[in-house]
This record gives C-alpha cells, sequence and structure tokens, in this order.
C-alpha cells in the first residue's frame, strides 16, 4: 500500500498492531510504584527542608523540588489521558490532586492539552502556538508590536531566560482560570491551589529569614519552569505547521511531532514525553509502553514512506533555537530596512 492509498485506513492497521501487542492495556503496579514514589520524595523533599532550617543549602533543596514538582507534572499528564485508570473520574482524581500539589489548575492545563492534541502545530487552533512571549511562525512576528516585537526579533537568544518564568506562568493562568469560572471543578481547584499557595509560603516564610526565603522561591520557581519548558519545547517546536484537515490523523501526528533518542534516563527526566510521536498516535497508552510501541510505529511509517523524525535532546534544542531565531527574521530584516 502507498502513502496515498486509503490513508484513514493505515492508523486503523497500524492500531490494531499496538493493540495485538498488548501495548494498550492498563499498568497499575507501574503507577502505583511511580506515584509511591514522587510522594515520597516530595515529602522528603520537605522534610529535608524543615531539617536544614535558615540556611543558604535550601537552595538544593529548592533545585530538587523543582525536579519533585515536574515528576508530579508528568503524573498529572498521564492521568488527563486516561493512562493510570478505564474511567475518566479516577484519572480526574489523580490529576486534580497532583494539581494541587504543585499549585496548578488540572482541568484548565486538560482543556488546553486536550485541543492541542487534537490540531497540533495548527496555526489558528493549537492553544500552543498561541503565545503571548514567542512566535512560532512568521506570520506571528509580524503582527507583535512594542516590547513584545523586540523579545520576538531576539526570541531564540532570550527562550531559556524565558523559560525560568514558566513556572509562575503555570500557576497564574491556573489560578485566572478558577477565579474566571473558566474550569471545572471549580470549588475543588480552587480550594487546592488555595492551599497549596498557603501552605507553600508559609512553610518558605516561617522556617526562612526573608532574603533565603525570596531567593529559594525565586529558584524554585525558575529551575521547574526550565525543566517543564525544557520538557515540553522539543516536542514540536521547529516541526511542520499545518491545518488539522490537510492530512489525515496519523500522518498530523507523526509529520509534527519529533521524538528524542536516549536510555531509560531520558525517559524518566522527560516522564515518556520523548516518545512525542507515540504518545500522539496513542495517547491513553500507559507510559512504559511508550518505549515498546516505538519500534512498532517507526517500522510502520517506513513502509508507506512517512517521513519519521527522531533525534539526540541536544540536537532537538538545537531545531528548537533555529526555528525560533527564523521565525524572528522578519522583523530583525524590517529593522535593518528601516534603518539604511
Amino acid at each position: 500500500m502507498t502513502s496515498t492509498t486509503l490513508p484513514g485506513s493505515d492508523y486503523a492497521a497500524l492500531l490494531r498492531e499496538v493493540r495485538a501487542a498488548g501495548l494498550l492495556r492498563r499498568r497499575y503496579g507501574y503507577y502505583a510504584i511511580k506515584i509511591t514514589g514522587n510522594l515520597l520524595a516530595f515529602a522528603g523533599a520537605w522534610v529535608g527542608f524543615a531539617f536544614l532550617g535558615d540556611s543558604w543549602w535550601q537552595l538544593f533543596i529548592a533545585v530538587g523540588l523543582a525536579i519533585v514538582f515536574g515528576q508530579l507534572a508528568f503524573i498529572g499528564h498521564d492521568a488527563g489521558h486516561r493512562q493510570i485508570f478505564r474511567t475518566r473520574r479516577s484519572n480526574d482524581a489523580v490529576g486534580a490532586v497532583h494539581g494541587g500539589l504543585i499549585g496548578m489548575s488540572y482541568q484548565w492545563w486538560l482543556n488546553g492539552h486536550n485541543r492541542h492534541h487534537a490540531h497540533p502545530n495548527d496555526e489558528e487552533k493549537d492553544p500552543d502556538l498561541d503565545n503571548a512571549a514567542i512566535v512560532f511562525t512568521k506570520t506571528q512576528a509580524r503582527l507583535r508590536t512594542g516590547f513584545l516585537r523586540w523579545i520576538a526579533k531576539h526570541q531564540a537568544a532570550l527562550f531559556f531566560p524565558l523559560l525560568t518564568l514558566e513556572g509562575l506562568n503555570l500557576h497564574v493562568s491556573g489560578i485566572r482560570a478558577v477565579l474566571g469560572g473558566k474550569t471545572k471543578s471549580r470549588r475543588v481547584e480552587g480550594a487546592l491551589l488555595l492551599a497549596h499557595v498557603a501552605g507553600y509560603l508559609a512553610a518558605v516564610f516561617l522556617v526562612l529569614s526573608p532574603g533565603i526565603a525570596v531567593l529559594f522561591v525565586l529558584v524554585h520557581q525558575a529551575v521547574w519552569g526550565v525543566y517543564m519548558g525544557c520538557s515540553f519545547a522539543p516536542n514540536h517546536k521547529g516541526m511542520p505547521t499545518m491545518s488539522s484537515a490537510s492530512v489525515d490523523f496519523l500522518r498530523r501526528q507523526v509529520l509534527t511531532s519529533r521524538n528524542i533518542r536516549g536510555g531509560r534516563i531520558t525517559d524518566f527526566a522527560l516522564g515518556g514525553l520523548n516518545y512525542q510521536i507515540e504518545h500522539h498516535l496513542f495517547p491513553s497508552m500507559p507510559r512504559p509502553h511508550l518505549r515498546h510501541a516505538q519500534p512498532i510505529v517507526q517500522r510502520f511509517c517506513a513502509a508507506r514512506g512517512i517521513p519519521y523524525c527522531q533525534t539526540s535532546l541536544i540536537r532537538s534544542y538545537r531545531h528548537v533555537l533555529e526555528h525560533l531565531h527564523d521565525s524572528g527574521a522578519p522583523l530583525r530584516t524590517a529593522d535593518r530596512a528601516s534603518a539604511t
């Protein structure tokens, strides 16, 4: 079968192969161990925090806690895709609790993330391409004015510094969504977010002196923001943008996604998002099965002439920065033209 023959049937054939391999079955034991380990690490970080007291060594706790926050966020992500339990209710309960632990609105995030999965890299419909600070296409760049225009011109150089604000953005966006009534379970999420903010700030400012407390918060939130940004940015940025109606489901998901090579450490650090192609094709596939689905999907795409992008982590960031630099090019060209 060629890549242009009955394209709608290709995904069904791949789905049958993946299901026959048992890769869509639930992994309750894996998630029980993973969640328990994360919660123990979370509790251990705060025990260490209390034990150290008012000390500059707390900055190491801040970095460690940022990594733990990232791991908790990955569980929330898996719950949002119904990877853990079969029912939406059970998964949402896990997601909401994990969102509360890290100070995020799970329902706000889930709403945007589901739209992203339905329309990856669609300039008009993918919310991940609608960013106040970063432009991802030349068309977006031409619409920027004032300070945002200056950021867009230099966004490749500013990308990693801007990621230090991503943690704050996740907190603020979630709180605004809850206050604005834009999420389901508004009262529950509101209570969880209030408990997080009150408990977090109380612990930090009661145990630490003001200067160390402020620095602790800055380091913790900055490292968490960079961790989250570095986990999600390689997945689609720099990949083709296209209309969701221009190609069939399988090709849309494969062509707009990028995998990251690596072993178990990469799987852990990126929460399974390094198998972005497989994840987009089978969102409800439990995380530990993604590595087993990868060779099946790659072989399937090769047989049908479908480009399958996979690269190293460092190379993926280079692709992202090159794309951001190229997207801001019209603004730099216009400035040079006006200066002559």
